[in-house]
């Protein structure tokens, strides 16, 4: 693999002229033609695909336009219910209702069902689409039933990608999808494009999950790819199967990349054909000479398969290399968990090790990565007439939609998984995000799912207990169940892959999914449960903003999954306040308590009390603001919470992880970076400053008061540095916060509180 920063040509989608002095001659000696990057940059499927959807008539600040939306269970609540309070009549376009992530509706008492419910009356009600729980995963659903050549959809879900299927989708927060509700625009500036330009076959036993993790592996750290599109050309994409290919796309997420798309063939036709959808294909490739802002070149058959250790998709190793240097990385392994988990309880992977050989305790293939018809295929072929055995080690299986289930019921390849001992479940995501197949307390799991950040699968360092994943390919995960647990690489078995042929049937579909065809019917009364609340009142920007450090983290990255867990809290999605109560619980336990002993004083205030009153210990800043600048008007404050980390919002697009702080009180995120423009994003829309400061010595510390003065002022005229102050004894001491450019929807959202009261005017 070869990244090129300086970025490339690619003449006719085959011919690669790195960019160069001599680039511009070479080009014109081959094609005659004289181009410029600017020109060249116009003829990428990207570029031509955000210009159909761009309202602004400015490439370089765009206002899109998406062709459809899609949610999930633990999502669309609060995006309808944000919708509701901001005006929505009807849904202005194909707005999707998945039930995949709290599907079992096993925890919570009622709380699942009565989203699900929730759910379906809003489809009835604005015109929209409902798929009941256990019929699809939200991205196959997408792949099988909306996605188009040529077409954008926006997902509140990182995963939305569906780039290999011609469709350039993006994973956003909530908020984003309310913005599309109401008809207004996804703006952004026009992001880079890079070429992943694919050369080879993959040899045999190499699968999807073994290309993506090499490309995460390699640009995850470096931010190569970051808010960027991927734009996957070259010969080898006619070499990979369309399954293989939307198993290599959705994984894209985890480079932190803004979203894909890749060319399209006849086999990517021949996919709209099976699916009743020829229509929808579009034939997609670059233009004769197309530029690259920055261009990776992949030779396929090089790739051998891979893990991803815990705890990041980017801790990756060929298998080859884990087994050959097999303690050294397992003692990094546990080192890296004792930063993540602060000492609180040591992680012991070495103990897995027996007569030199790694035995695992879990294998599991599901999602929207791992349940693809052509991943479980290849895993029956490998565990056919074979045994997972009869102790710890277990083996689940999920495929990603009921029609791909229904597929492999009917070509045996579910009996020749079951008679092994493992078992076959529902379309479910719980698996990826600690809902599902949680293991026990110190095992490891190895699966063909998306992430593998701590916590995900479920366990709970607070409580002691603590797991770790490993991501792999389904096929090397087949090949380990082969062999009862030791890890083993598939292109270690000889098996002859069987290929059946993909039929789709969507009779399940058209027997259980609810489509209005985009007819509201206002007359539907709207089911809610105990447990949906609306959101609380939130504040405009005051003038002057007192903040309370609450919590202080210092990991290289943090993951929303730590500012909000998944796992059982989602059935308080629903719940704005019931659900603020798990914000950072298992990173900071005492977060929650400190923001609201701050957020008193923002009450009284509010109230028309004094805030010192509420909070006593806020009279030595007062004093020392006072004693700078004077006695400021009581009402021109602001009192509450903020947080530092290093790089946190990696991961999932949930907007939680913006709005519990927002609503325990929280004004402002202080950072290094953010992980993901989504997370930014999604303190934006939620009233919160994504300020940034500059790496090296902190001026504050956990616990200290920070003031920042005319912060609304500052915020109105577009600055991008602000004064700041931390008390220290008494008095102030300055230091210099900063913030990216906001457009001026952002500022407005900004200034008067949340995207909530924006539409409210």
């Amino acid at each position: 693999m070869k990244l090129y920063e300086n970025g490339a040509y690619l003449l006719n989608g085959r011919d690669v002229v790195i960019d160069s002095p001599e680039a511009a001659a070479a080009i014109a000696a081959k094609t005659g033609k004289n181009v410029t990057p600017e020109d060249a940059k116009k003829e990428t499927i990207a570029y031509g695909i955000l210009k159909s959807h761009n309202t602004s008539g400015n490439m370089e600040k765009l206002q899109i336009k998406f062709d459809k939306l899609t949610s999930h269970d633990i999502t669309f609540v609060g995006i309808i219910q944000t919708a509701r309070a901001s005006g929505l009549e009807k849904f202005p376009i194909p707005y999707v209702l998945t039930n995949c992530h709290n599907s079992l509706c096993a925890v919570g008492g009622t709380i699942n069902e009565d989203d699900h419910m929730f759910g379906l009356t809003c489809a009835k009600k604005y015109g929209g689409i409902y798929v009941p729980p256990h019929q699809a995963v939200i991205h196959q659903f997408a792949r099988e039933m909306l996605a188009a050549g040529g077409k954008m959809i926006l997902g509140s879900d990182s995963h939305t990608r569906y780039g290999a299927l011609g469709t350039m989708a993006v994973g956003e927060g909530g908020p984003e999808l309310v913005k599309q509700l109401l008809s207004k625009t996804y703006d952004i500036d026009m992001p880079g494009v890079v070429g992943i330009y694919l050369t080879g076959k993959p040899q045999k036993g190499v699968g999807p999950q073994d290309i993506a993790l090499a490309i995460i592996g390699e640009v995850f750290d470096n931010g190569f790819v970051k808010n960027k599109v991927m734009e996957f050309v070259g010969p080898g994409v006619s070499n990979l199967s369309v399954d293989y290919r939307i198993g290599v796309d959705v994984m894209t997420t985890e480079t932190t990349c803004l979203s894909s798309i890749w060319r399209t063939d006849d086999q990517v036709k021949e996919f709209y054909e099976i699916h009743g959808r020829s229509e929808d294909f579009a034939e997609l490739n670059p233009g004769g000479i197309a530029y690259y802002d920055r261009f990776i070149e992949i030779d396929l058959s090089e790739i051998k398969p891979m893990i991803a250790m815990p705890f990041h998709p980017s801790n990756t190793y060929t298998i080859e290399e884990l087994n050959a240097n097999l303690m050294d990385i397992l003692d990094d392994c546990e080192k890296r968990a004792q930063v993540s988990f602060d000492g609180k309880v040591n992680l012991d992977l070495k103990s897995k090790v027996r007569n030199g050989k790694l035995y695992v305790d879990q294998g599991i293939i599901a999602g929207c990565a791992g349940g693809g018809f052509e991943n479980i295929c290849d895993a029956a072929d490998i565990l056919k007439g074979t045994s997972i055995g009869a102790d710890e080690f277990t083996l689940s299986v999920y495929p990603a939609s009921t029609p791909i289930y229904m597929e492999l019921v009917k070509n045996g390849a579910v009996a020749n998984l079951l008679e092994t001992g493992a078992i076959v479940k529902t379309a479910f995501c719980g698996p990826c995000f600690g809902a599902g197949d949680t293991p026990a307390n110190n095992a490891f799991s190895i699966r063909h799912s998306t992430r593998n950040f701590p916590n995900r699968e479920g366990s709970k360092v607070q409580n002691g207990q603590v797991a770790s994943v490993a991501l792999m390919d389904a096929r090397s995960i087949a090949a380990t169940a082969a062999n009862k647990g030791f890890l083993t690489a598939a292109t270690d078995m000889d098996v002859n892959y069987s290929k059946p042929k993909y039929f789709f049937d969507k009779t399940i579909y058209e027997n259980r999914v609810f489509d209005s065809k985009g007819v509201a019917d206002p007359s539907v009364e709207i089911q809610f449960g105990p447990n949906i609340k609306d959101w609380p009142a939130m504040s405009p920007l005051p003038e002057n903003l007192v903040l309370k450090v609450v919590s202080e983290i210092h990991d290289p990255v943090t993951t929303t999954d730590e500012l909000i867990p998944s796992g059982e809290t989602s059935s308080f999605r629903s719940n704005p306040l019931g659900l603020a109560e798990f914000a950072l619980s298992r990173k900071d336990p005492e977060y929650v308590g400190r923001a609201k002993e701050i957020q008193k004083a923002q009450k009284a205030l509010e109230a028309g009390n004094c805030p010192v009153e509420a909070v006593p210990e806020l009279k030595t800043a007062m004093d020392a603001i006072k004693a700078k600048f004077g006695d400021l008007c009581r009402d021109s404050f602001g009192f509450g919470s903020t947080i530092f980390a290093v790089k946190p919002g990696d991961g999932s697009a949930r907007e939680q992880a913006a709005s519990c702080q927002k609503v325990l009180g929280g004004w402002a995120n202080i950072a290094n970076e953010y992980a993901t423009k989504r997370y930014r994003s999604n303190l934006i829309n939620w009233g919160m400053l994504p300020f940034i400061i500059d790496e090296g010595e902190l001026p504050f510390k956990n616990l200290d008061y920070l003031f920042i003065p005319k912060i609304r002022e500052a915020v109105a005229e577009g600055k991008t540095e602000f004064e700041a102050y931390v008390v220290k004894d008494g008095a102030l001491q300055p230091f210099t916060l900063k913030m990216g450019e906001l457009t001026p929807d952002e500022k407005d959202i900004i200034l008067k509180g949340c995207l909530i009261n924006y539409y409210r005017g």
